[in-house]
């Protein structure tokens, strides 16, 4: 998006402050080529989003503002409107941009089909922007007219499907509405996954695959086993999109439980040369320390000559 905005003379580093509303990972991203391209960037995302995620924007330089969590996306969207209201200032608007499609396009599609072969039947991805499950989909549609598509959205806020925007736990994808870069011609299905549901499914693929991922990987590896499990798509090869890293969760309800097991740990030998080194000093500490440098060093010892041959 930000190179699509310079080849269209709309910015340009050092003259221009980018504006985006982000849940977190497309910022990441946005703050990574920004501090590279010398781009200021301010960004709004809301308060409900995980801490390790405030965390990497400010430490890549982002101005970070909180919105509502009560508002969801569509809170955030509106805050970095505001923003974006003054002189030098340009919004990215990934909900809106067509290069979120367009990019996808030229790299996630093609890359999955030659990755695959050509043999992917089925590609399954979370909704947030809508620019993976468009572009890719309208890729391998365009290679395969069979491929299905298949798009998943939080139960608790299932607009996609007809339902209601509401609160969920679920980072990433539902936003709360239907995103204007979503081509909702290219799925042939949406399915609806449960917050708990997809918490439970992430801890499954640290545990039992080795795959540290966040929660909407859960819900994609999730819908991704409901679908493997029907009869007609046996020995079908499936594709779901696993877009987040766990790290970026460890202070969520993901790990809550691990969180606090690993905080009230105790130490099984109380006795460590680094205890040691951070504890108070005594008086006999204090004494040994003088009477070790009291005492007469030992001579050198006579280096060592090495003779090749």
């Amino acid at each position: 998006m930000i190179a699509d905005a310079e080849s269209k003379g709309l910015i340009s580093p050092g003259a221009s402050t980018l504006v985006e509303p982000t849940s977190g990972n497309t910022g990441i991203g946005l703050a990574m080529v920004a501090a590279a391209k010398g781009y200021s960037l301010k960004l709004t995302m809301p308060a409900s989003m995980s801490l390790e995620r405030r965390c990497m924007l400010m430490a890549l330089g982002a101005e970070l503002v909180l919105t509502d969590p009560a508002k969801g996306m569509a809170g955030a969207v509106q805050k970095a409107k505001e923003l974006s209201d003054s002189d030098g200032t340009f919004m990215l608007q990934q909900f809106e941009n067509a290069a979120n499609r367009e990019v996808h396009f030229r790299t996630t599609g093609p890359e999955i089909w030659a990755d695959t072969g050509g043999e992917v039947d089925i590609l399954i991805s979370g909704i947030g922007t809508g620019g993976t499950i468009s572009g890719t989909g309208e890729f391998l549609k365009s290679k395969k007219p069979s491929v299905q598509v298949i798009g998943l959205e939080p139960k608790e806020s299932n607009v996609l499907s007809g339902g209601s925007p509401g609160p969920h736990k679920i980072q990433g994808i539902g936003a709360g509405f239907v995103p204007g870069v979503l081509n909702t011609e290219v799925y042939d299905e949406v399915i609806q996954v449960g917050s708990d549901e997809a918490i439970g499914m992430a801890r499954r693929l640290a545990k039992e695959e080795g795959v540290f991922a966040g929660i909407s990987s859960g819900a994609a590896a999730l819908a991704a086993a409901q679908v493997a499990a029907r009869p007609e798509n046996k020995d079908k090869l499936i594709v779901c999109i696993v877009p987040s890293f766990g790290e970026r969760y460890l202070s969520t309800a993901l790990f809550a439980d691990t969180a606090a097991a690993a905080a009230a740990m105790e130490v099984d030998d109380p006795v460590k040369l680094s205890d040691a080194a951070a504890a108070p000093s005594t008086s006999a500490d204090a004494e040994l320390r003088k009477q070790s440098r009291s005492s007469p060093r030992p001579p050198k010892p006579a280096p060592t000559k090495f003779v090749s041959g």
